[in-house]
Formats: C-alpha cells, sequence, structure tokens
C-alpha cells in the first residue's frame, strides 16, 4: 500500500524544483522532505528522484507523480459528490500551455470555470509542439499541444485553428523590405522568435521559398506580450497570430512583407482518460469557448 504522504513529498520536490520549496510548500523541514523520500525508494526499490538542481523525476519516479495526481483529481470529484468542497481547500490544476493561448484565448474560455469552482491553475508555458511532452511524463494533467496524436491513457479533442502571419512595423518594412521580402533581405532584417523550439519562423520561410533559411539575424524573446511588442515597435519582424494582429493589419500599424501567406496551427486539448467530472467540466469549458481562429 502506498502511503500518500511519501508520495507528496516526491510530487512537491519536482513540482517545486527543489527539496527547501517543497519543505515549505507542506509546510515540514527539508530533512523530513528528504526522508520521505528516501522512505518512498526503499519500499518501490527504485531511485525516484535524481539528486540533481533543479531535481528531477526518473521513469518510475514520473510513474508515481502522475498517478498521484489522478487521485487527487479522483478525490476532488468524490468530495463534490459528497458535498464536502464548500472549505478552504482548492484543487490544483498543473496543465501545459503555449504562450500566444495564454496571452490570448485561454482565460476568457475559462474563466466562468475558474468563477465557479475552488481550483488553482498551476500552468507551464512552452511551445505547442513541446507542452505535448509534459503530458507524456506526467506533470500535468492536461495541455493544449498543435500535436494530434493522443499519449496512452489520454483522451484528444480539436480545439481550432490559430491562423499566424509574418508581420512588420510599416516602418521595419521601409527599411529592410522596401524591395519586398527574398532571401537578401533575410540576411539584414533582424527577426523575432519565442524560443529556440519554435519553428513557425521556419515553417513560413519553408512554404514561402519552398527551402530552409538559416542564418538569419534573431532576437530570442520567450514571452508572447513582448514578443508582440518587439513587432509594434518596429525592432523586428515575427509570427504572430490573428488574435493579436489583425486590429494592426486593418489600421495599417502592422503589414505583412510578403504576399499573404498565412500558417495555420491546428491545436488540440489532451488531458488524463479519468472518470472525472471536474476534468470532464474543465475540458468542456475549453474545447467549447475556444474563440481562435
Amino acid at each position: 500500500m502506498l502511503d500518500y504522504k511519501l508520495l507528496e513529498a516526491l510530487a512537491g520536490v519536482i513540482h517545486e524544483k527543489g527539496f527547501d520549496k517543497a519543505s515549505q510548500k507542506l509546510n515540514i523541514t527539508q530533512s523530513a522532505v528528504s526522508q520521505r523520500i528516501k522512505q518512498l525508494e526503499d519500499q518501490v526499490g527504485q531511485v525516484l528522484v535524481t539528486r540533481t538542481v533543479p531535481p528531477k523525476a526518473t521513469r518510475d519516479g514520473k510513474r508515481l507523480i502522475k498517478h498521484y495526481m489522478q487521485v487527487k483529481i479522483l478525490e476532488a470529484d468524490l468530495e463534490r459528490t459528497m458535498g464536502k468542497d464548500k472549505g478552504n481547500g482548492f484543487q490544483v490544476f498543473p496543465l501545459g500551455i503555449n504562450a500566444d493561448s495564454l496571452a490570448t484565448w485561454f482565460f476568457p474560455a475559462v474563466g466562468n470555470f475558474l468563477k465557479e469552482h475552488r481550483i488553482l491553475l498551476d500552468l507551464k508555458v512552452d511551445d505547442q509542439d513541446e507542452t505535448h511532452k509534459l503530458l507524456r511524463n506526467g506533470e500535468v494533467f492536461g495541455c493544449i499541444s498543435s500535436e494530434k496524436t493522443p499519449v496512452p491513457g489520454c483522451s484528444v479533442m480539436l480545439i481550432g485553428t490559430m491562423t499566424y502571419r509574418l508581420l512588420a512595423a510599416k516602418e521595419f518594412i521601409n527599411t529592410y523590405f522596401s524591395k519586398g521580402l527574398d532571401e537578401k533581405s533575410t540576411e539584414a532584417a533582424p527577426a523575432v522568435i519565442f524560443n529556440r523550439k519554435d519553428d513557425l519562423q521556419g515553417l513560413f520561410f519553408r512554404e514561402y521559398f519552398q527551402k530552409s533559411i538559416k542564418n538569419i539575424p534573431v532576437h530570442y524573446v520567450p514571452s508572447s506580450e513582448k514578443f508582440f511588442q518587439m513587432v509594434t515597435d518596429g525592432f523586428a519582424y515575427g509570427m504572430i497570430p490573428d488574435l493579436q494582429g489583425l486590429d494592426l493589419i486593418r489600421s495599417g500599424q502592422l503589414m505583412e512583407p510578403a504576399p499573404s501567406c498565412p500558417v495555420k496551427v491546428k491545436l488540440y486539448w489532451h488531458c488524463w482518460n479519468l472518470k472525472s467530472k471536474f476534468l470532464k467540466e474543465f475540458s468542456r469549458a475549453i474545447v467549447k469557448n475556444a474563440v481562435i481562429c
């Protein structure tokens, strides 16, 4: 029989990214956290945490954390059914989400759910091509991803399609793309890309030029808001979702430096395939209320 206090310590160390922060979260000493994890490792006969900075769960550690998180969701369902969810306790919902969704449609989609339920979001932000890995590793119970194939034991639903366009400010275009967008102009014009895993710019180039374009000058800005500001302030050109860019295109503040060549990214909601009414309601809110096209 697993001791859930020990599992709680394991999950705390990984989610809080350290033994000290986990001890603060659990209101016990750091030594007690270490002892609980050591006791759990002795029970299962496996190393569950690599003592790195930050600590990382081993394969078996990820399995146990995933099990613990699933049990917590089912317990929350049970408490609601029994009318015992009226106290001060909150259910933590760890989710994987891409920055553009977070900056645009996500909170309007789940706003009513947050008002009606006592949950705390623990959002883990990454590129839409990477959030799928968080679910596979058991770090989140659901994610928004461009990956269509579900993780084993999970369900997947189409949310919609986000449309991106290569945009720049009018002054920037006059400076760098006065003769249009070509390979030579990309060698001199600074682009902005979210991070080194973000391939939207690469997708555009492969579609527009029919080949990859490399060695362009790049700003890496891992913030959707600041990314957007880099483009509107005329410091760079970049891929902007229509939810942020269409109004500025209509007003003339932003322009496409090339004939319109939008990149369309389908987004999917993935979550554990549990018989949880709580989880189903949250999934329904995302899929039903998301306005992203």
